[in-house]
Protein backbone atom coordinates (compact mmCIF):
# COMPACT_ATOMS: atom_id res chain seq x y z
CA UNK A 1 0.00 0.00 0.00
CA UNK A 2 1.02 3.40 -0.43
CA UNK A 3 2.36 5.34 2.28
CA UNK A 4 2.18 9.44 3.58
CA UNK A 5 5.69 9.78 3.92
CA UNK A 6 5.56 13.57 2.14
CA UNK A 7 1.59 13.70 1.99
CA UNK A 8 -0.49 16.44 3.84
CA UNK A 9 -2.96 14.17 5.94
CA UNK A 10 -5.74 15.27 7.81
CA UNK A 11 -5.93 15.80 11.32
CA UNK A 12 -4.81 13.64 13.97
CA UNK A 13 -5.04 10.11 12.70
CA UNK A 14 -2.38 9.66 9.71
CA UNK A 15 -2.25 5.58 7.65
CA UNK A 16 1.47 4.30 6.88
CA UNK A 17 2.39 2.08 4.57
CA UNK A 18 2.11 -0.80 7.43
CA UNK A 19 -1.23 -0.39 7.83
CA UNK A 20 -0.54 0.94 11.10
CA UNK A 21 -1.04 4.39 12.21
CA UNK A 22 1.60 6.96 12.63
CA UNK A 23 2.64 8.84 16.05
CA UNK A 24 1.75 11.82 17.28
CA UNK A 25 1.48 13.38 20.99
CA UNK A 26 -1.21 15.16 21.96
CA UNK A 27 -1.73 17.24 25.19
CA UNK A 28 -1.61 15.83 28.51
CA UNK A 29 -1.63 12.61 29.57
CA UNK A 30 -4.33 11.05 31.38
CA UNK A 31 -4.34 8.63 34.40
CA UNK A 32 -6.44 5.69 34.68
CA UNK A 33 -8.51 7.79 37.18
CA UNK A 34 -8.85 11.09 34.87
CA UNK A 35 -6.39 13.12 36.47
CA UNK A 36 -3.66 14.39 34.32
CA UNK A 37 -0.05 13.55 34.72
CA UNK A 38 1.94 16.57 35.17
CA UNK A 39 5.64 15.57 34.85
CA UNK A 40 6.38 19.24 36.90
CA UNK A 41 4.40 18.66 39.65
CA UNK A 42 6.49 15.32 39.55
CA UNK A 43 9.93 15.30 38.59
CA UNK A 44 10.55 11.67 38.67
CA UNK A 45 8.14 11.09 35.78
CA UNK A 46 8.99 13.28 33.83
CA UNK A 47 11.62 10.76 31.73
CA UNK A 48 8.67 8.69 32.11
CA UNK A 49 6.00 10.97 30.73
CA UNK A 50 8.46 11.94 27.63
CA UNK A 51 8.98 8.01 26.76
CA UNK A 52 5.32 7.41 26.80
CA UNK A 53 4.55 10.78 24.53
CA UNK A 54 6.58 9.86 22.20
CA UNK A 55 5.09 6.02 21.63
CA UNK A 56 1.76 6.79 22.54
CA UNK A 57 -0.93 6.56 18.97
CA UNK A 58 -3.62 9.35 18.88
CA UNK A 59 -7.09 7.57 18.99
CA UNK A 60 -9.32 9.80 16.83
CA UNK A 61 -12.12 9.33 18.81
CA UNK A 62 -10.55 10.58 21.88
CA UNK A 63 -9.68 13.75 20.36
CA UNK A 64 -11.83 17.07 21.12
CA UNK A 65 -12.68 19.47 18.20
CA UNK A 66 -10.41 22.14 19.38
CA UNK A 67 -7.53 19.63 19.74
CA UNK A 68 -8.48 18.53 16.01
CA UNK A 69 -8.43 22.38 15.34
CA UNK A 70 -5.14 22.01 16.30
CA UNK A 71 -3.11 19.82 14.22
CA UNK A 72 -1.90 21.41 11.25
CA UNK A 73 1.24 19.43 11.20
CA UNK A 74 2.16 18.48 7.52
CA UNK A 75 2.92 14.77 7.36
CA UNK A 76 6.98 15.86 6.52
CA UNK A 77 7.53 16.60 9.91
CA UNK A 78 5.50 14.47 12.32
CA UNK A 79 7.50 11.14 13.15
CA UNK A 80 5.85 7.91 11.69
CA UNK A 81 7.22 4.30 11.92
CA UNK A 82 8.45 4.50 7.94
CA UNK A 83 8.44 8.01 6.33
CA UNK A 84 8.50 6.62 2.87
CA UNK A 85 6.03 5.81 0.06
CA UNK A 86 5.58 2.43 -2.00
CA UNK A 87 3.59 2.64 -5.23
CA UNK A 88 2.61 -0.49 -6.99
CA UNK A 89 1.46 -0.27 -10.35
CA UNK A 90 0.39 -2.59 -13.82
CA UNK A 91 1.57 -2.14 -17.28
CA UNK A 92 -0.80 -3.94 -19.30
CA UNK A 93 -2.34 -4.12 -23.01
CA UNK A 94 -2.29 -6.54 -25.39
CA UNK A 95 1.02 -7.08 -27.94
CA UNK A 96 3.34 -4.25 -28.93
CA UNK A 97 1.85 -1.35 -26.79
CA UNK A 98 5.02 -0.41 -25.42
CA UNK A 99 5.06 -2.00 -21.86
CA UNK A 100 8.97 -3.01 -22.24
CA UNK A 101 10.06 0.32 -23.32
CA UNK A 102 7.40 1.73 -20.43
CA UNK A 103 9.17 -0.26 -17.83
CA UNK A 104 12.45 1.73 -19.20
CA UNK A 105 10.89 5.12 -19.10
CA UNK A 106 9.36 4.95 -15.75
CA UNK A 107 12.40 3.19 -14.23
CA UNK A 108 14.73 6.35 -15.43
CA UNK A 109 12.36 9.09 -14.68
CA UNK A 110 11.96 7.85 -10.94
CA UNK A 111 15.29 6.97 -10.26
CA UNK A 112 16.52 10.45 -11.53
CA UNK A 113 13.52 11.71 -9.05
CA UNK A 114 15.69 9.60 -5.99
CA UNK A 115 13.26 6.53 -6.23
CA UNK A 116 14.22 2.77 -5.60
CA UNK A 117 12.52 1.03 -8.56
CA UNK A 118 11.52 -2.80 -8.88
CA UNK A 119 10.81 -4.00 -12.05
CA UNK A 120 8.33 -7.47 -11.54
CA UNK A 121 8.81 -9.64 -14.43
CA UNK A 122 5.83 -11.29 -16.53
CA UNK A 123 5.30 -14.15 -14.76
CA UNK A 124 3.73 -15.74 -18.43
CA UNK A 125 7.08 -14.71 -20.47
CA UNK A 126 9.03 -17.05 -17.59
CA UNK A 127 6.38 -20.03 -18.02
CA UNK A 128 6.11 -19.43 -22.06
CA UNK A 129 10.02 -19.21 -22.57
CA UNK A 130 10.50 -22.68 -21.11
CA UNK A 131 8.84 -24.03 -23.69
CA UNK A 132 4.97 -23.75 -22.69
CA UNK A 133 2.72 -23.15 -25.61
CA UNK A 134 -0.88 -22.43 -25.03
CA UNK A 135 -1.61 -24.61 -27.82
CA UNK A 136 -0.24 -27.47 -26.56
CA UNK A 137 -2.23 -27.30 -23.85
CA UNK A 138 -5.82 -29.05 -23.79
CA UNK A 139 -9.12 -27.98 -22.94
CA UNK A 140 -11.05 -31.08 -23.40
CA UNK A 141 -12.66 -32.28 -20.38
CA UNK A 142 -12.75 -35.89 -20.78
CA UNK A 143 -14.96 -37.73 -17.58
CA UNK A 144 -13.29 -39.62 -15.07
CA UNK A 145 -12.82 -43.18 -14.36
CA UNK A 146 -10.07 -45.33 -12.08
CA UNK A 147 -7.40 -44.69 -14.71
CA UNK A 148 -7.69 -41.28 -15.14
CA UNK A 149 -9.03 -40.06 -11.49
CA UNK A 150 -6.08 -39.77 -8.96
CA UNK A 151 -7.04 -40.07 -5.45
CA UNK A 152 -4.23 -37.47 -3.89
CA UNK A 153 -5.93 -34.79 -5.85
CA UNK A 154 -9.25 -35.20 -4.33
CA UNK A 155 -10.45 -32.19 -2.20
CA UNK A 156 -12.21 -34.54 -0.05
CA UNK A 157 -11.05 -37.82 2.11
CA UNK A 158 -11.46 -41.40 1.13
CA UNK A 159 -10.53 -43.04 4.21
CA UNK A 160 -10.81 -46.61 2.45
CA UNK A 161 -8.09 -45.85 0.42
CA UNK A 162 -4.13 -46.58 1.21
CA UNK A 163 -1.87 -43.78 0.13
CA UNK A 164 0.14 -45.89 -1.73
CA UNK A 165 -3.02 -46.72 -3.88
CA UNK A 166 -3.46 -43.56 -5.43
CA UNK A 167 -5.89 -44.56 -8.13
CA UNK A 168 -9.44 -44.36 -6.73
CA UNK A 169 -12.34 -46.91 -8.42
CA UNK A 170 -14.71 -47.50 -6.13
CA UNK A 171 -18.23 -46.32 -6.63
CA UNK A 172 -18.40 -43.74 -3.81
CA UNK A 173 -15.06 -42.15 -5.19
CA UNK A 174 -15.86 -42.15 -8.55
CA UNK A 175 -19.66 -40.80 -7.91
CA UNK A 176 -18.38 -37.65 -5.55
CA UNK A 177 -15.41 -36.71 -8.48
CA UNK A 178 -18.57 -36.94 -11.04
CA UNK A 179 -20.13 -33.46 -8.83
CA UNK A 180 -16.55 -32.19 -9.35
CA UNK A 181 -15.34 -29.64 -12.67
CA UNK A 182 -13.12 -31.53 -14.52
CA UNK A 183 -9.59 -30.09 -14.89
CA UNK A 184 -7.90 -28.87 -17.96
CA UNK A 185 -4.78 -28.41 -18.72
CA UNK A 186 -5.13 -25.12 -19.95
CA UNK A 187 -6.87 -24.18 -16.50
CA UNK A 188 -4.32 -25.62 -14.03
CA UNK A 189 -1.76 -23.65 -16.24
CA UNK A 190 -3.47 -20.40 -15.57
CA UNK A 191 -4.37 -20.76 -11.58
CA UNK A 192 -0.30 -22.28 -10.91
CA UNK A 193 0.77 -18.89 -13.19
CA UNK A 194 -1.33 -16.66 -10.92
CA UNK A 195 -0.04 -18.54 -8.02
CA UNK A 196 3.72 -18.24 -9.30
CA UNK A 197 3.02 -14.30 -10.05
CA UNK A 198 1.32 -13.67 -6.37
CA UNK A 199 4.59 -15.09 -4.91
CA UNK A 200 6.62 -13.20 -7.03
CA UNK A 201 5.22 -10.22 -6.41
CA UNK A 202 5.00 -10.43 -2.86
CA UNK A 203 8.61 -10.83 -2.46
CA UNK A 204 9.29 -7.39 -4.47
CA UNK A 205 6.19 -5.93 -2.53
CA UNK A 206 8.21 -7.05 0.82
CA UNK A 207 11.50 -5.12 -0.70
CA UNK A 208 9.89 -2.26 -1.37
CA UNK A 209 8.10 -1.89 2.01
CA UNK A 210 11.69 -2.66 4.05
CA UNK A 211 12.95 0.03 1.59
CA UNK A 212 14.30 3.46 3.37
CA UNK A 213 13.59 5.15 -0.03
CA UNK A 214 10.24 6.18 -1.61
CA UNK A 215 9.73 2.86 -3.85
CA UNK A 216 8.02 2.41 -7.27
CA UNK A 217 7.07 -1.66 -8.49
CA UNK A 218 6.51 -1.73 -12.10
CA UNK A 219 4.29 -5.22 -12.55
CA UNK A 220 4.60 -6.38 -15.71
CA UNK A 221 0.82 -7.42 -16.09
CA UNK A 222 -1.17 -8.36 -13.04
CA UNK A 223 -3.16 -10.64 -11.52
CA UNK A 224 -6.20 -9.83 -13.91
CA UNK A 225 -4.68 -10.51 -16.86
CA UNK A 226 -5.48 -14.29 -16.30
CA UNK A 227 -8.56 -14.11 -16.79
CA UNK A 228 -8.16 -12.40 -20.63
CA UNK A 229 -7.28 -16.10 -21.56
CA UNK A 230 -9.87 -18.52 -19.92
CA UNK A 231 -13.29 -18.52 -19.59
CA UNK A 232 -15.58 -16.47 -17.71
CA UNK A 233 -17.22 -19.62 -16.16
CA UNK A 234 -13.82 -21.43 -15.60
CA UNK A 235 -12.39 -17.69 -14.47
CA UNK A 236 -15.15 -17.63 -11.72
CA UNK A 237 -14.81 -21.10 -10.95
CA UNK A 238 -10.81 -20.61 -10.27
CA UNK A 239 -11.80 -17.57 -8.18
CA UNK A 240 -14.03 -19.27 -5.90
CA UNK A 241 -12.49 -22.67 -5.49
CA UNK A 242 -9.08 -20.62 -4.42
CA UNK A 243 -10.93 -17.95 -2.32
CA UNK A 244 -9.60 -14.88 -4.28
CA UNK A 245 -12.49 -11.85 -5.18
CA UNK A 246 -11.81 -9.17 -7.38
CA UNK A 247 -11.51 -6.66 -5.19
CA UNK A 248 -8.79 -8.03 -3.38
CA UNK A 249 -6.80 -9.13 -6.03
CA UNK A 250 -7.77 -6.06 -8.51
CA UNK A 251 -8.80 -3.23 -6.75
CA UNK A 252 -6.58 -3.14 -3.43
CA UNK A 253 -3.81 -5.50 -4.20
CA UNK A 254 -2.36 -2.64 -6.73
CA UNK A 255 -2.36 1.17 -6.82
CA UNK A 256 -3.10 2.30 -10.38
CA UNK A 257 -3.09 0.15 -13.91
CA UNK A 258 -1.96 1.29 -16.88
CA UNK A 259 -3.57 0.08 -20.23
CA UNK A 260 -0.97 0.40 -23.08
CA UNK A 261 -2.86 -0.17 -26.12
CA UNK A 262 -1.75 -2.29 -28.80
CA UNK A 263 -0.47 -0.71 -31.99
CA UNK A 264 -2.30 -3.63 -33.91
CA UNK A 265 -5.42 -1.19 -32.45
CA UNK A 266 -4.81 2.73 -33.93
CA UNK A 267 -0.85 1.94 -35.40
CA UNK A 268 -1.18 -0.93 -37.31
CA UNK A 269 1.85 -0.09 -39.22
CA UNK A 270 4.08 -0.15 -36.71
CA UNK A 271 2.46 -3.34 -35.35
CA UNK A 272 5.64 -6.40 -35.52
CA UNK A 273 6.25 -9.37 -33.60
CA UNK A 274 10.00 -9.58 -34.54
CA UNK A 275 12.51 -9.49 -31.89
CA UNK A 276 10.25 -11.38 -28.88
CA UNK A 277 10.45 -14.97 -28.51
CA UNK A 278 6.83 -14.66 -27.13
CA UNK A 279 4.95 -12.67 -29.18
CA UNK A 280 3.45 -14.46 -32.50
CA UNK A 281 -0.54 -13.18 -32.36
CA UNK A 282 -1.32 -11.45 -35.96
CA UNK A 283 -2.90 -8.04 -36.14
CA UNK A 284 -6.49 -8.92 -35.68
CA UNK A 285 -5.66 -11.81 -32.48
CA UNK A 286 -3.89 -8.92 -31.11
CA UNK A 287 -6.83 -6.80 -30.95
CA UNK A 288 -8.85 -9.25 -29.73
CA UNK A 289 -6.35 -9.42 -26.70
CA UNK A 290 -5.86 -6.23 -26.23
CA UNK A 291 -9.16 -5.49 -25.55
CA UNK A 292 -9.27 -8.28 -23.39
CA UNK A 293 -6.65 -7.62 -21.17
CA UNK A 294 -8.09 -3.85 -20.79
CA UNK A 295 -11.69 -5.45 -20.11
CA UNK A 296 -10.29 -7.61 -17.36
CA UNK A 297 -9.26 -4.70 -15.17
CA UNK A 298 -12.95 -2.51 -15.72
CA UNK A 299 -13.37 -1.54 -12.22
CA UNK A 300 -10.14 -0.48 -10.73
CA UNK A 301 -10.60 2.80 -9.15
CA UNK A 302 -7.31 3.96 -11.04
CA UNK A 303 -7.51 2.71 -14.35
CA UNK A 304 -5.56 4.51 -17.18
CA UNK A 305 -6.08 3.73 -20.94
CA UNK A 306 -3.05 5.21 -22.92
CA UNK A 307 -3.78 4.46 -26.99
CA UNK A 308 -2.33 5.54 -29.60
CA UNK A 309 -4.08 8.61 -30.62
CA UNK A 310 -0.33 10.59 -30.17
CA UNK A 311 3.31 9.65 -31.44
CA UNK A 312 5.10 6.80 -29.74
CA UNK A 313 7.10 9.42 -27.64
CA UNK A 314 4.33 11.20 -26.19
CA UNK A 315 2.69 8.53 -25.54
CA UNK A 316 5.67 7.45 -22.93
CA UNK A 317 5.34 10.87 -21.52
CA UNK A 318 1.51 10.89 -20.95
CA UNK A 319 2.17 7.24 -18.81
CA UNK A 320 4.67 9.07 -16.84
CA UNK A 321 2.25 12.05 -16.73
CA UNK A 322 -0.66 9.83 -15.70
CA UNK A 323 1.05 7.76 -12.55
CA UNK A 324 2.42 11.08 -11.73
CA UNK A 325 -0.20 12.57 -11.22
CA UNK A 326 -2.18 10.12 -8.92
CA UNK A 327 0.96 10.33 -6.83
CA UNK A 328 0.66 14.28 -6.53
CA UNK A 329 4.14 15.13 -8.14
CA UNK A 330 4.65 18.16 -9.88
CA UNK A 331 6.12 17.75 -12.95
CA UNK A 332 6.18 21.52 -14.13
CA UNK A 333 7.40 21.62 -17.94
CA UNK A 334 9.26 17.97 -17.93
CA UNK A 335 6.45 16.34 -19.35
CA UNK A 336 3.16 17.72 -21.24
CA UNK A 337 -0.10 18.01 -20.00
CA UNK A 338 -2.45 16.23 -22.08
CA UNK A 339 -5.02 14.80 -20.24
CA UNK A 340 -8.11 15.94 -18.18
CA UNK A 341 -11.20 14.99 -16.36
CA UNK A 342 -13.94 15.08 -18.08
CA UNK A 343 -17.65 15.40 -16.13
CA UNK A 344 -21.10 15.05 -18.10
CA UNK A 345 -24.76 15.11 -17.71
CA UNK A 346 -27.05 11.96 -17.68
CA UNK A 347 -30.54 12.02 -17.78
CA UNK A 348 -31.99 8.59 -17.50
CA UNK A 349 -30.41 5.45 -17.32
CA UNK A 350 -30.51 2.65 -20.42
CA UNK A 351 -31.32 -1.04 -19.65
CA UNK A 352 -27.94 -3.04 -18.39
CA UNK A 353 -28.88 -4.74 -22.04
CA UNK A 354 -27.68 -1.63 -23.69
CA UNK A 355 -24.04 -1.51 -21.92
CA UNK A 356 -21.22 -3.44 -22.62
CA UNK A 357 -19.68 -5.45 -20.33
CA UNK A 358 -19.20 -3.45 -16.85
CA UNK A 359 -18.85 -3.68 -13.24
CA UNK A 360 -21.23 -2.12 -10.33
CA UNK A 361 -19.47 -0.96 -7.16
CA UNK A 362 -21.18 0.36 -4.06
CA UNK A 363 -19.35 3.99 -3.20
CA UNK A 364 -19.46 5.61 -0.10
CA UNK A 365 -18.16 9.29 0.07
CA UNK A 366 -17.41 11.17 3.90
CA UNK A 367 -15.77 14.35 3.64
CA UNK A 368 -13.60 15.58 6.76
CA UNK A 369 -12.56 18.29 8.87
CA UNK A 370 -9.27 19.26 7.33
CA UNK A 371 -6.40 21.42 8.06
CA UNK A 372 -7.11 25.09 6.82
CA UNK A 373 -9.86 26.60 4.50
CA UNK A 374 -7.78 25.59 1.31
CA UNK A 375 -7.57 21.98 2.30
CA UNK A 376 -10.04 19.69 1.37
CA UNK A 377 -10.12 15.54 3.12
CA UNK A 378 -12.73 13.06 2.19
CA UNK A 379 -12.90 9.23 2.57
CA UNK A 380 -14.28 6.48 0.53
CA UNK A 381 -15.49 2.78 0.80
CA UNK A 382 -15.95 1.01 -2.54
CA UNK A 383 -16.52 -2.50 -2.92
CA UNK A 384 -18.56 -5.59 -4.51
CA UNK A 385 -20.33 -8.82 -2.71
CA UNK A 386 -19.41 -7.37 0.82
CA UNK A 387 -15.49 -7.32 -0.45
CA UNK A 388 -14.05 -3.08 0.48
CA UNK A 389 -11.38 -1.12 -0.74
CA UNK A 390 -10.77 1.87 1.25
CA UNK A 391 -9.22 5.12 0.07
CA UNK A 392 -8.20 8.91 1.75
CA UNK A 393 -8.01 11.64 -0.56
CA UNK A 394 -6.66 15.32 0.36
CA UNK A 395 -6.57 18.24 -1.87
CA UNK A 396 -4.57 21.08 -1.78
CA UNK A 397 -3.50 24.53 -4.02
CA UNK A 398 0.34 24.01 -4.76
CA UNK A 399 2.98 26.90 -3.43
CA UNK A 400 1.24 29.46 -6.52
CA UNK A 401 -2.18 28.39 -5.38
CA UNK A 402 -2.74 27.67 -9.37
CA UNK A 403 -2.63 24.00 -9.67
CA UNK A 404 -4.69 21.29 -7.72
CA UNK A 405 -2.52 18.08 -5.96
CA UNK A 406 -4.31 15.42 -4.95
CA UNK A 407 -2.53 12.68 -2.99
CA UNK A 408 -4.58 9.36 -2.19
CA UNK A 409 -3.72 6.67 0.39
CA UNK A 410 -5.20 3.01 0.17
CA UNK A 411 -6.14 2.76 4.12
CA UNK A 412 -6.70 -0.25 5.93
CA UNK A 413 -10.65 -1.13 7.62
CA UNK A 414 -9.38 -0.16 10.93
CA UNK A 415 -7.62 3.27 9.90
CA UNK A 416 -10.73 4.20 7.89
CA UNK A 417 -12.68 3.51 10.89
CA UNK A 418 -10.40 5.74 12.97
CA UNK A 419 -10.74 8.50 10.55
CA UNK A 420 -14.93 8.68 10.31
CA UNK A 421 -14.33 10.15 13.74
CA UNK A 422 -13.33 13.19 12.35
CA UNK A 423 -16.04 13.78 9.57
CA UNK A 424 -17.39 16.66 9.27
CA UNK A 425 -21.33 17.17 9.80
CA UNK A 426 -21.44 19.53 7.37
CA UNK A 427 -21.80 17.69 4.71
CA UNK A 428 -24.16 14.45 3.93
CA UNK A 429 -22.84 11.17 3.13
CA UNK A 430 -22.92 10.62 -0.68
CA UNK A 431 -24.17 7.38 -1.66
CA UNK A 432 -23.56 6.00 -5.31
CA UNK A 433 -23.63 2.83 -7.62
CA UNK A 434 -20.62 3.27 -10.11
CA UNK A 435 -20.62 1.15 -13.36
CA UNK A 436 -17.45 0.76 -14.73
CA UNK A 437 -16.96 -0.14 -18.54
CA UNK A 438 -14.91 0.06 -21.53
CA UNK A 439 -15.92 1.36 -25.12
CA UNK A 440 -13.89 2.70 -28.04
CA UNK A 441 -11.09 2.51 -26.26
CA UNK A 442 -11.78 4.95 -23.57
CA UNK A 443 -12.59 4.19 -19.78
CA UNK A 444 -15.63 5.04 -18.43
CA UNK A 445 -17.59 5.87 -14.26
CA UNK A 446 -21.26 6.18 -14.97
CA UNK A 447 -22.03 7.66 -11.00
CA UNK A 448 -25.43 7.14 -10.38
CA UNK A 449 -26.85 8.83 -7.15
CA UNK A 450 -28.58 7.14 -4.13
CA UNK A 451 -30.76 8.02 -1.15
CA UNK A 452 -30.64 9.04 1.68
CA UNK A 453 -29.39 12.21 -0.28
CA UNK A 454 -29.99 15.94 -0.61
CA UNK A 455 -32.61 16.38 -2.97
CA UNK A 456 -30.39 18.20 -5.01
CA UNK A 457 -28.77 14.82 -5.60
CA UNK A 458 -31.98 13.06 -6.49
CA UNK A 459 -32.19 10.88 -9.79
CA UNK A 460 -28.72 12.34 -10.33
CA UNK A 461 -26.41 10.62 -12.85
CA UNK A 462 -22.73 11.90 -14.07
CA UNK A 463 -20.48 10.48 -16.53
CA UNK A 464 -16.61 10.84 -15.91
CA UNK A 465 -13.84 9.95 -18.27
CA UNK A 466 -10.28 11.11 -18.87
CA UNK A 467 -9.02 12.14 -21.97
CA UNK A 468 -6.92 14.50 -24.35
CA UNK A 469 -9.34 14.19 -27.02
CA UNK A 470 -11.83 17.01 -27.99
CA UNK A 471 -14.44 18.21 -30.63
CA UNK A 472 -15.45 15.53 -33.15
CA UNK A 473 -12.51 13.19 -31.79
CA UNK A 474 -14.22 13.08 -28.45
CA UNK A 475 -17.70 13.24 -29.63
CA UNK A 476 -16.79 9.78 -31.59
CA UNK A 477 -15.24 8.28 -28.34
CA UNK A 478 -18.59 8.88 -26.17
CA UNK A 479 -20.76 6.27 -25.46
CA UNK A 480 -23.84 6.61 -28.01
CA UNK A 481 -26.36 4.46 -25.75
CA UNK A 482 -26.25 7.32 -22.83
CA UNK A 483 -28.75 10.21 -22.83
CA UNK A 484 -25.77 12.81 -22.42
CA UNK A 485 -27.60 16.48 -21.55
CA UNK A 486 -24.45 18.66 -21.58
CA UNK A 487 -20.97 19.00 -20.46
CA UNK A 488 -20.39 19.84 -16.59
CA UNK A 489 -16.77 20.00 -16.36
CA UNK A 490 -15.68 22.48 -13.71
CA UNK A 491 -19.03 23.41 -12.92
CA UNK A 492 -19.55 24.62 -8.95
CA UNK A 493 -23.08 22.82 -9.10
CA UNK A 494 -22.05 19.39 -10.00
CA UNK A 495 -18.74 19.21 -7.44
CA UNK A 496 -19.18 16.43 -5.48
CA UNK A 497 -18.31 18.67 -2.21
CA UNK A 498 -20.89 20.89 -3.00
CA UNK A 499 -23.60 18.42 -3.75
CA UNK A 500 -22.66 16.90 -0.21
CA UNK A 501 -23.18 20.53 1.44
CA UNK A 502 -26.44 20.60 4.11
CA UNK A 503 -26.89 24.57 3.00
CA UNK A 504 -27.54 25.73 -0.28
CA UNK A 505 -23.46 25.74 -1.74
CA UNK A 506 -23.66 29.32 -3.24
CA UNK A 507 -24.32 31.21 0.06
CA UNK A 508 -22.41 28.64 2.68
CA UNK A 509 -19.15 27.71 2.54
CA UNK A 510 -17.87 24.50 4.80
CA UNK A 511 -14.83 25.69 6.87
CA UNK A 512 -12.11 23.62 8.28
CA UNK A 513 -14.33 22.87 11.29
CA UNK A 514 -17.47 22.00 9.62
CA UNK A 515 -18.98 25.25 10.39
CA UNK A 516 -20.97 27.23 8.03
CA UNK A 517 -19.66 30.63 6.51
CA UNK A 518 -21.29 33.29 4.84
CA UNK A 519 -19.99 34.40 1.37
CA UNK A 520 -20.76 36.78 -0.85
CA UNK A 521 -22.33 35.71 -4.57
CA UNK A 522 -19.60 36.11 -6.79
CA UNK A 523 -20.02 36.83 -10.29
CA UNK A 524 -18.92 34.08 -13.36
CA UNK A 525 -16.11 34.56 -14.40
CA UNK A 526 -15.32 32.84 -18.27
CA UNK A 527 -14.22 29.27 -18.77
CA UNK A 528 -10.55 29.41 -19.06
CA UNK A 529 -8.49 25.58 -20.05
CA UNK A 530 -7.59 23.64 -17.68
CA UNK A 531 -3.84 24.10 -17.66
CA UNK A 532 -4.85 28.82 -16.79
CA UNK A 533 -7.73 27.52 -14.27
CA UNK A 534 -7.21 29.43 -10.88
CA UNK A 535 -6.84 26.54 -8.60
CA UNK A 536 -9.88 26.52 -6.56
CA UNK A 537 -10.24 23.64 -3.30
CA UNK A 538 -14.23 22.98 -3.96
CA UNK A 539 -14.09 23.16 -7.27
CA UNK A 540 -13.20 18.67 -8.09
CA UNK A 541 -14.46 15.71 -9.47
CA UNK A 542 -15.23 12.60 -7.75
CA UNK A 543 -12.68 10.22 -7.53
Amino acid sequence: MATTADQVMAPALVPTTNGQQSKLSVGPILQPNGTTLNSESNPKKKKEQKQHQSESIVKAPSLKLNEMSNLKTKLGSVPSAKETRVYKIVLTGGPCGGKTTGQSRLCTFFENLGWKVFRVPETATVLLSGGVKFSDLTEDEDPLTPSTFVHKELPFAAPEHSMIDLTASCPRCLANAASKPYVNEAYKFQENLIRTMVQIENTYFELGNSSTRNCLIICDRGVMDASAYIRKDKWEEMMASNQWNPVEMRDNRYNQILHLVSAANGAEDFYSTEDHACRSEGVELARELDYKSAAAWVGHPYFDVIDNSTNFETKMNRMIESVCQKLGIDTRDRLQATSRKLKFLVKGLPPDSVFPAFQDFDVEHRYLLSGGPNVQARLRKRGQNGHWSYIHTQRRPDVNNRERIEVKTQLTHRDYINLLAQKDEAHFTIYKTRRCFLINNQYFQLDIYKEPCHPRCKNLILLETYSSLSGDALQKCMPTFLNIVKEVTGDPEYSMFNLSLREDWKTCRSTAHGKQQKQQPQRESPKSSPDKQQYHPYDENSD
